[in-house]
């Protein structure tokens, strides 16, 4: 008989995987909306345990967690028993995963927990199980069998924990009213925390402008467009802004075949062109740009001056 070939492999992982999480989005009960709410009320920290491929999981939930608005760490079960444990106050919920709910190292932090009498929410597949029996609050992550082929690799039963603990923080998050202005507060140095926080100022252009007067010809018009490379030239006077021409614009005159030297730029220019603040933020000008499809805003101070160009591609 020959082998399976990988394409085949690949195809029935990703069965498995979708099996498992209809399964779990078939029996989602009432203990899932129990444990959003014990973590909203929770007035201290989520702390996350689970020895092996748990654990790896576990730190995963914690970082979502702590990403979306929900303070949170990772707390190695025999680090814990060794004196981490002081890391944790009653104020706390912990959440404890164990797919057979009886890790021994996790069993372990049972009665230090309850005396810290601190919240528990198990993350486990034995509802009878020594931990799901002590827990607040367990979460059913069973699975048929693992997408290994020997049915012992962790494999499907590990991406539905993290799935679940992936739904445990997006539905707090969104109990919280997380907004985009938060997530960037804890992501600053990201490109989505920089897209969020980022402010006209920072992007724009300020040098080498493609300045020029209303009495300019097009001649000189398509001279500065060409030397700032930006698409467009902007009609000023006495620094304030007064129009602006792009190279649409001057497409179509180039069309109508005339002498561009005896046109001037207030017979072309736009004369209400969009503007923008220089202290606006990043993605407000991108949406209005992207709403009135345009690629370029004229930055304007509060006397209408112009300042740069901001651009988008």
């Amino acid at each position: 008989m020959s082998e399976k070939s990988n394409i085949l492999i690949a195809k029935e992982l990703c069965n498995s995987y979708v099996d498992a999480i209809e399964r779990f989005s078939s029996n989602i009960s009432n203990s899932f909306d129990k444990a959003v709410n014990l973590i909203l009320s929770c007035s201290g920290h989520v702390v996350v345990c689970g020895m092996g491929k748990s654990g790896h999981i576990g730190r995963k939930i914690s970082a979502t967690l702590a990403s979306t608005g929900s303070p949170s760490f990772f707390l190695h079960p025999a680090e814990a028993i060794h004196g981490d444990l002081g890391m944790v106050k009653n104020k706390d919920v912990v959440i404890l995963i164990s797919y057979s709910g009886e890790t021994e190292e996790i069993i372990k932090l049972l009665n230090p927990f309850n005396n810290l009498n601190v919240k528990i929410i198990a993350l486990t597949s034995k509802t009878n199980s020594t931990l799901s029996k002590n827990a607040d609050i367990s979460l059913d992550v069973s699975i048929d069998r693992e997408a290994c082929p020997l049915n012992l690799a962790p494999t499907t039963s590990s991406m539905l924990t993290m799935s679940v603990g992936d739904a445990l923080a997006i539905a707090t998050m969104q109990a919280r009213g997380f907004a985009e202005e938060d997530f960037a507060l804890t992501h600053p140095g990201g490109s989505l925390g920089k897209e969020l926080t980022e402010i006209v100022k920072d992007k724009m252009i300020s040098e080498n402008l493609p300045l020029v007067n209303e009495e300019s010809s097009m001649a000189e018009v398509i001279i500065e467009m060409t030397k700032s490379r930006l698409g467009l030239a902007i009609v000023s006077h006495g620094g304030k802004l007064i129009g602006i021409i792009t190279d649409g614009d001057l497409r179509r005159l180039l069309l109508k075949d005339q002498d561009i030297n005896q046109i001037k730029a207030k017979q072309v220019m736009s004369k209400n062109p969009l503007t923008i603040n220089k202290n606006t933020l990043m993605v407000d000008a991108k949406k209005k740009m992207q709403e009135s499809k345009v690629q370029a805003l004229v930055v304007l101070d509060v006397n209408n001056k112009v300042e740069g160009v901001i651009q988008i591609f």
